[in-house]
């Protein structure tokens, strides 16, 4: 059987800048597509920035289709569950103020009923705690899984914590060694064009040029390609979202402490705080506006929370880490041959954990509509850009509804309220949402990253009044069963560190066997 090659076939993609970006942008495509050519090359020995070690529920269906299983992701990447995010002290900073957006959405049904049972038979209740089991599980720092389930299986809905730089090293050694990605260790010195203006292929310090039909750009906030060389214009988003700067430190934890369900997410005067707990160690970061705070006063805010939180740190021994960023994105992500994937595409604050989400969005539309010819290439770039510029700005909103609710009374938490900050179409939202709660009207995709559910977390989570029922409410049952499927799982779910524990005794007990049997 003869195969005929289409003419000006897409075959050859390079991928320039490795990180996370990088190496889960190789394996997805390389998974997805077998039959490309997926060539990687990167500086060598360029640290992976890691702000961002938190992931959404997406990556549970990209770990799968990569073909990495659970077990070893978990072990490798030194990971953890994350079954949402909690903040504390952004309404007011009292001490009772602390709210759960979980991964786990509402029950099915008309939120305007569930509202109003909320107000009518929970008053006082978090409402997390009437619309979730996973308000109680988080509690208790409870896994969101059994270690019988299949992989990736789980009796509640759950993203991971993870170290960066070990998940792109298993990333970078699962894509050479089981889907086929070459990888080139070099400096990229240039760019090379064809007659249309594509890029044809990558200069390389003291190595031959590197062609490819299809480049993506991952080379982080260097956007060597889509910046430098194809011009495409920076969007500034710093009207909106203030933060530019982070300090971020790694703390050890005591031997059998308890392992945190969610990242938690601390407000200060000009900014928060995360704190991400992982087996072996926390990561804990400052974010914050170099409009407000000094990197001096934004190192004290940081020591200090250390301090309180993780009173056994050695102070002298933390050397934190100060990642500065611009926030924005670019005006288009697709120009030509050549996508912008991760920090070179963008970057709105780690709030959220969007940066990591929006990886494998990008990715996956690439893969669901990779071009089979130039000829169609610029069709798919039209309908991508407008994808991604409709996405970036449903994060801008949907980050800066967390800043708006607030009462907090510092000259920054003033300011994130200052109408001339907020925009147009979230003041709009929030004046509907007076009258109606956030549905699937407000957000018209289908995978909305930050769905109505998201809004309704936030939204009522920070005290905003839910709309009024004009006919008093009859008793909905759902919150007893919410309250008894909390107790059922309260009782059946591991502590998180149990089951870390208990998987690292189940791995050595494998080696041993393996060592045995060996012999």
């Amino acid at each position: 059987m003869v195969f005929c090659m289409m003419v000006g076939s897409i075959q050859r993609v390079v991928i320039v800048g490795g990180g996370t970006a990088g190496w889960l942008s190789a394996c997805l495509l390389a998974a997805r597509h077998p039959h490309l050519s997926v060539t990687l090359v990167e500086a060598p020995g360029i640290p992976t920035i890691g702000v961002g070690e938190g992931t959404w529920p997406t990556m549970r269906a990209t770990l799968a289709t990569i073909g990495i299983a659970e077990s070893d992701f978990l072990r490798e990447c030194d990971a953890a569950f994350k079954q949402g995010s909690r903040f504390d002290g952004w309404l007011d900073g009292s001490a009772a103020d602390s709210y759960l957006h979980p991964f786990t959405a509402p029950p099915p049904g008309d939120m305007r009923d569930h509202l109003a049972a909320w107000q009518d038979q929970a008053a006082g209740q978090p409402f997390a705690a009437t619309m979730t089991a996973q308000h109680v599980v988080c509690q208790r720092n409870l896994a969101p899984r059994q270690r019988t389930m299949p992989d990736y299986a789980g009796a509640l809905n759950y993203g991971y914590h993870l170290d960066a730089g070990k998940f792109a090293n298993l990333l970078a050694r699962h894509g050479t060694g089981k889907l086929g990605i070459t990888h080139v260790a070099a400096l990229v010195d240039g760019v090379e064009t064809s007659g249309d203006g594509d890029i044809a292929s990558l200069r390389l310090r003291d190595r031959a040029p590197l062609p490819g039909d299809f480049f993506i750009d991952c080379s982080g906030q260097a956007a060597i390609l889509i910046g430098d060389h194809c011009g495409v214009e920076w969007v500034d988003r710093s009207d909106v979202s203030f933060n530019d700067r982070a300090l971020a430190v790694q703390v050890p934890v005591e031997p059998g402490s308890a392992v945190a369900s969610q990242t938690i997410g601390t407000a200060h005067e000009a900014g928060w705080l995360w704190d991400i707990g992982l087996p072996t160690r926390r990561g804990i970061g400052c974010v914050y506006s170099s409009r407000f705070l000094s990197d001096d006063g934004a190192e004290r805010t940081l020591r200090e929370y250390v301090q309180a939180r993780c009173p056994a740190a050695d102070q002298a021994q933390l050397r934190p880490r100060k990642l500065a960023f611009a926030t924005g994105h670019r005006a288009r992500f697709w120009q030509g041959n050549c996508v912008a994937v991760g920090l070179s595409a963008g970057f709105i604050e780690p709030l959220e954990a969007s940066a990591i989400v929006l990886i494998e969005l990008s990715i996956q539309a690439l893969a669901d509509n990779f071009p089979r010819s130039r000829a169609a290439m610029d069709i798919h770039a039209r309908r991508f850009n407008d994808l991604f510029r409709y996405r970036w700005d449903r994060i801008v909103e949907f980050l800066k509804l967390h800043y708006v609710l607030s009462r907090r009374e510092e000259p920054y938490w003033l300011a994130q309220r200052a109408p001339a900050s907020i925009p147009a179409r979230l003041a709009e939202n929030l004046a509907l949402w007076r009258d109606q709660p956030p549905s699937t009207w407000d957000l018209a995709q289908v995978d909305e990253i930050f769905p109505s559910a998201s809004q309704q977390y936030v939204l009522y989570g920070m005290g905003f009044p839910p709309p009024q029922q004009a006919v008093a409410p009859e008793r909905n049952p759902m919150l007893d069963e919410i309250g008894q499927r909390a107790k059922a799982l309260a009782s059946a779910l591991p502590a998180n560190r149990d089951y870390f524990t208990a998987a690292a005794a189940h791995q050595q007990a494998q080696t041993a066997r393996e060592g045995l049997a060996g012999r």
